[in-house]
C-alpha cells in the first residue's frame, strides 16, 4: 500500500504496526443501491477487535460516478490503541489550584480515518457550486 502515490500519502508512521495485520482486500459490486464494497481482512491484532473493517460506497449513477453516501466501519479500538486520536497530557501552571495533568484527546490523521468517511449533503443547497462545474 505504501508503493501506491495516493495511499501512501494516507498512512501515517503510527499506522504501520497496525497495517503490518492486514490480510487482504476484497472488492464487491454491489447492485441495490448501486455502488461497491471495499473490505480489508486483518488478523487478529492488539490495536482493534474488528476482524474485517469495510467501506461501501452506494452510487447515484453508475455510469457518471456520483457519490450519494460512503458507510465505514465503525472501528472498536482496545483501549488506549486508537490511531485515530492522540492523548495530549498537559502540566497544570504553577501555583495552579489543580495539580493533576489536564488530559485532552485530539483526532490525528490517520490511514483508518478512511472507515470514518465525510458526510455528503442532504440538499443541494449545500453543495459548493464550484466544486460542481
Amino acid at each position: 500500500m505504501k508503493n501506491h502515490e495516493i495511499l501512501a500519502e494516507e498512512i501515517q508512521e503510527r499506522d504501520e504496526e497496525a497495517l503490518k495485520y492486514l490480510k487482504d482486500i476484497k472488492w464487491y459490486r454491489i447492485t441495490e443501491p448501486k455502488g461497491f464494497k471495499l473490505e480489508f481482512h486483518f488478523n487478529t491484532n492488539p490495536f482493534f477487535k474488528n476482524e474485517v473493517l469495510s467501506k461501501t460506497y452506494h452510487m447515484i449513477d453508475e455510469d457518471e460516478p456520483i457519490l450519494e453516501k460512503a458507510i465505514g466501519t465503525e472501528i472498536e479500538w482496545y483501549p488506549g490503541k486508537s490511531l485515530t486520536q492522540k492523548v495530549l497530557k498537559k502540566k497544570p501552571k504553577k501555583g495552579s489550584k489543580n495539580t493533576k495533568p489536564i488530559t485532552k484527546i485530539e483526532n490525528c490523521e490517520s490511514f483508518f480515518n478512511f472507515f470514518s468517511p465525510p458526510q455528503v449533503p442532504d440538499d443541494d443547497e449545500e453543495i459548493d457550486e464550484d466544486t460542481v462545474s
